[in-house]
């Protein structure tokens, strides 16, 4: 059974930074896109940031470009999302997902953990 853990979300104020975490289990972690969804209130979930499954490509959104950076660290099975200079428009449940497919750029993805509430203060 895939599993994908999400933690690492709480309130910060704006500018300031947090690193979200997911451990993943149940599944080929290396043979798998990885990454990071959001979702604010009354909108579409959107891609954040994806690992591609052979590690070749990553994506980000053009909003978290320059500020997020996501790395994986293959032997926790884990991927991680550091959050820089955070806005209060980066206010969302964060999710963590696992793809079966190439995984790129950062859509429709297979599994989803449940998610993990970041909120920025002004």
């Amino acid at each position: 059974e895939v599993q994908l853990q999400a933690s690492g979300g709480g309130l910060v104020q704006a500018g300031r930074s947090l690193r979200l975490s997911c451990a993943a289990s149940g599944f080929s972690f290396d043979d798998y896109a990885i990454g990071w969804f959001r979702q604010a209130p009354g909108k579409e979930p959107e891609g954040v940031s994806c690992i591609s499954s052979d590690d070749e490509h990553t994506f980000y959104a053009d909003s978290v470009k320059g500020r997020f950076t996501i790395s994986s660290d293959n032997a926790k099975n884990t991927v991680y999302l550091q959050m820089n200079s955070l806005k209060p428009e980066d206010t969302a449940v964060y999710y963590c997902a696992a793809d079966s497919g190439y995984g790129y750029p950062c859509k429709n993805y297979d599994f989803w953990g449940r998610g993990t509430l970041v909120t920025v203060s002004s």
